[in-house]
């Protein structure tokens, strides 16, 4: 049950979910005046939700950068919220009427509501129902004719539209590595160890985006006992899309420094095998993401005839990339940085002077800005970087009290670096995780409970052959595999999310999520809110009510 890497679009599956309840629906047979209106209003519904449907996965991309798209967005999704509402309406009063106010002769009155017998129940009901559709596909129309003027494109997205935040090589400075000393020497081990009698295995960094993959990759990768060992050594950034003829013509061309022009999939193989034979190599594959088992099956081809001690080294957000190698696989899971370690390289990019007349007052609100980094390395040298030769204490207190989504990607190297890690989500999974916003940072994750709540909110696709509590523990794995979600230190039978990621799942919650974090709280609920949550303070007299 484990989700394609094929990313959609958040609204996708919400769409999805109101045509098949719009397709549970069925006027009934006899034409009247008012059956047929009901049946063109109902087609105009469908035919708007999927006009919307087809520019979903372009719209979602485009948001960040387009506030237009954002609010075509929003409006979108509060008009599917209502109308969802009002297909459950409508579904639970036909499923509450008599067999008698059905078509006896209709066989397939057990699968379908009839409209008939929920529209007739009284003329005042009847006119708000059908007052309320007709504003909902009028929201509707307006936003496929919106569409066109934003230039919203039909088709799914294959890639984020800029990845010119990735690393593509393998050089690193020294000097800027802090606290991997460890990992290093561990991940070097499992390089050179030659006890393995495969002649062939992989190796993987998993890890949060941004906790230093790449950096630790590229450690070990210019280490001189590794360019002792390996008669030949290339390094690959794949990033996101698995091209196998491209990745395999990159590794050439890294092995023999000139371009390769052979296009044909079979001959680049063939003459990768040839220069890989008898030979002891190393290949890094940097950001790696798709874990089809045709593809590496095919991928491995010609790897398979170097000498023994070989290997492969990955770098992914996903621990199930590896599961489906058929060599040895070896797993390393990389963990954040201490908060000494993270001062270390907080001090560094942003110049900060111990000398500095305004050192101690920085120093304070430098480890608050330090602290909110939760241990990602990237996120330190961004913010870091962007109080470089700031002595002004205004300045560190603004990016102290700035959410990072509203720094700007040309200022922040962490918003993409995160985004694409949910961009690359199934929409199922991206509803899930961003319902996770509802909880406050730092909670602690009981599986069994969340996902039951998952369930309640009707966010689990049923599966043939499978219960809902099955699906929905796979789509907990997913998200624990893709780094979402990490195991808690203080009780392994929970979970936590990493502050970064949760304010990623709030992002994008938008306005459609509430928290309220105090009883009291001056903040106002926004009219197209949906989901609220509330944390009870034993002091709050709302506890003493439910005591009470």
């Amino acid at each position: 049950m484990a989700a394609k890497l094929e990313g959609r679009a958040y609204l996708f599956c919400f769409v999805d979910a109101v045509l098949n309840k719009l397709s549970s629906l069925d006027v009934n047979s006899t034409p009247t005046a008012k059956k047929l209106a009901d049946q063109k209003l109902l087609q105009r519904l469908r035919n708007s939700l999927r006009a919307t449907r087809l520019v979903l996965d372009d719209a979602e991309q485009k948001q960040i950068r387009d506030q237009e798209v954002n609010k075509w967005l929003v409006d979108l999704q509060d008009a599917l919220y209502l109308a969802d509402d009002l297909m459950d309406e409508l579904s639970t009063k036909a499923a509450a009427a008599t067999p008698t106010q059905r078509d006896p002769g209709n066989s397939s009155y057990h699968y379908h509501y009839a409209v008939d017998s929920v529209v007739e129940y009284s003329d005042g009901d009847e006119i708000r129902i059908v007052e309320s559709m007709q504003d909902i596909v009028d929201k509707l129309e307006a936003s496929v004719e919106e569409k066109d003027y934003l230039g919203l494109k039909q088709g799914v997205a294959k890639d984020m539209e800029d990845m010119s935040w990735r690393i593509q090589s393998s050089l690193v400075e020294c000097s800027d590595i802090y606290g991997r000393n460890d990992d290093k020497e561990a991940i070097l081990k499992l390089l050179l160890d030659n006890t393995c009698d495969d002649k062939l295995s992989v190796i993987s960094i998993e890890g949060i985006g941004g906790i230093g993959k790449t950096t630790l990759a590229q450690l070990v990768y210019n280490d001189a006992r590794v360019k002792e060992k390996f008669a030949i050594k290339a390094w690959v950034c794949v990033a996101t899309k698995f091209d196998l003829v491209n990745i395999t013509k990159a590794i050439m061309e890294d092995i023999t420094s000139s371009p390769c022009n052979i296009v044909n999939l079979n001959s680049i193989q063939t003459e990768l095998k040839e220069k890989l034979t008898e030979k002891t190599f190393l290949v890094v594959l940097d950001d790696v993401w798709d874990n089809q088992q045709n593809l590496w099956d095919n991928f491995l081809k010609p790897f398979l005839s170097g000498n023994k001690g070989s290997k492969i080294l990955l770098t992914t957000r996903n621990k199930n990339v590896d599961s489906v190698m058929s060599t040895t696989n070896l797993h390393y899971k990389l963990d954040i940085l201490s908060p000494n370690d993270c001062w270390s390289i907080f001090l560094k990019h942003s110049f900060l002077s111990t000398n500095s007349r305004q050192y101690v007052i920085l120093e304070q609100i430098g480890k608050k800005i330090v602290k909110k980094c939760k241990g990602l390395p990237l996120a330190v040298k961004t913010l870091g970087g962007l109080l470089r030769n700031k002595d002004n204490e205004e300045d560190w207190e603004n990016i102290l009290e700035s959410e990072i989504w509203k720094l700007s990607e040309d200022e922040s190297k962490i918003v993409p670096a995160l985004r694409v890690s949910y961009h690359y989500l199934p929409s199922h999974l991206k509803r899930c995780f961003v319902y996770c916003s509802l909880y406050p940072e730092d909670y602690q994750f009981d599986k069994e409970k969340l996902i039951l709540l998952w369930m309640a909110e009707d966010f689990v696709q049923p599966i043939e052959n499978y219960t809902l509590e099955n699906i929905s523990r796979a789509y907990f794995d997913e998200l624990v595999a893709r780094s979402f979600f990490q195991p808690s230190s203080k009780n392994v039978s929970l979970f936590v999310m990493h502050d970064l990621m949760h304010d990623l799942a709030t992002y994008f919650a938008g306005k459609f999520y509430f928290s309220v974090r105090r009883f009291g709280d001056p903040e106002k609920i926004c009219s197209k809110t949906r989901h609220l949550s509330y944390m009870v303070n034993h002091h709050d007299g709302i506890l003493r009510l439910g005591e009470a």
